[in-house]
């Protein structure tokens, strides 16, 4: 429901009461403010009592206020420009201290992933990972440093990762004319969603590969073409989105990786320490 709202509205417009048609037009010509505002403020915005809105998100088809809030939150995430997105959060953040609204909607967003993330299908990725002939990161645009994180973590534990540089669509599928279905591809993908990352997606998952999105939500197009998802939930802060919660899924499965590699990791990551040591790859603290 949450691409269809405004066109559930206007079909059932005709049906709705005086005080359910001011919510609908304040709505229908106001999604993206409507979107940010609990109960109690769009009644008062409108002229109606929070019960009313209420009722109203229930007459549409909604389990309640919060459940219609959050479609016409996805509808703002995926469809305002960046400019429009700044004068959104504007309007929401008004006097607030920005670190203290921030922090706390990070916070959330941790939370909704901790619940949201499914455990048995992070451990069968992580299985295919170590089995996999090559993995292949991708993530272009906000996503690209994620990508860039989880290839530079993955490439010190494992000897068979790639990172598809993020160039036009033909080129990075030049990248990934080798894809099959003995590899991992791990497609990295949040609002505004990149269609280089999805149609590289698609393309690996014809080619047979196990494709495994990172996305905030399963109806997110990344999750339509994959094999397994891992939802880490993302919120929209001004014109960027918060990549907190996708970077705490990344450092799972670099841990995870990690412990089931933890002999030659070690071996490693002895060598490596030596290398640094030799070519001063690090400013030492002085006491």
């Amino acid at each position: 429901m949450a691409t269809d709202i405004l066109s559930k509205i206007q079909k059932d417009l005709p049906t709705f009461s005086k005080g359910q048609r001011r919510i609908s037009e304040y709505i229908m010509e106001s999604y993206d403010k409507a979107a940010f505002m609990t109960a109690s403020r769009l009644g008062k915005t409108v002229g109606v009592s929070e019960s009313t809105v209420v009722r109203f998100a229930v007459e549409l088809g909604y389990n309640g206020y919060p459940a219609m809030q959050k479609a016409m939150q996805e509808m703002v995430r995926n469809k305002l420009t960046s400019v429009q997105r700044m004068g959104v959060i504007n309007d929401l953040l008004g006097n607030q201290d920005v670190v203290s609204m921030v922090l706390q909607s990070d916070m959330e967003t941790l939370r909704m992933t901790g619940e949201a993330l499914d455990r048995q299908v992070f451990d069968q990725v992580v299985e295919r990972m170590m089995s996999a002939r090559t993995i292949y990161i991708i993530g272009v645009r906000s996503s690209m440093a994620l990508a860039t994180f989880l290839n530079f973590h993955l490439r010190n534990m494992l000897h068979h990762v790639r990172l598809v540089e993020p160039y036009s669509i033909s080129e990075m599928l030049e990248q990934l004319v080798h894809v099959g279905p003995q590899d991992v591809v791990i497609g990295i993908s949040f609002p505004r969603y990149s269609s280089r990352t999805i149609k590289a997606m698609d393309f690996c998952r014809k080619a047979g590969a196990t494709v495994v999105a990172i996305t905030d939500t399963p109806e997110a197009p990344g999750a339509r073409v994959s094999t397994h998802v891992l939802l880490a939930k993302s919120d929209m802060v001004s014109i960027v989105d918060s990549l907190v919660a996708p970077m705490s899924v990344i450092n799972a499965l670099v841990v995870s990786v990690g412990r089931k590699n933890e002999n030659d990791l070690s071996r490693t990551y002895e060598e490596l320490e030596q290398i640094w040591e030799e070519y001063e790859a690090y400013e030492r603290m002085e006491n």
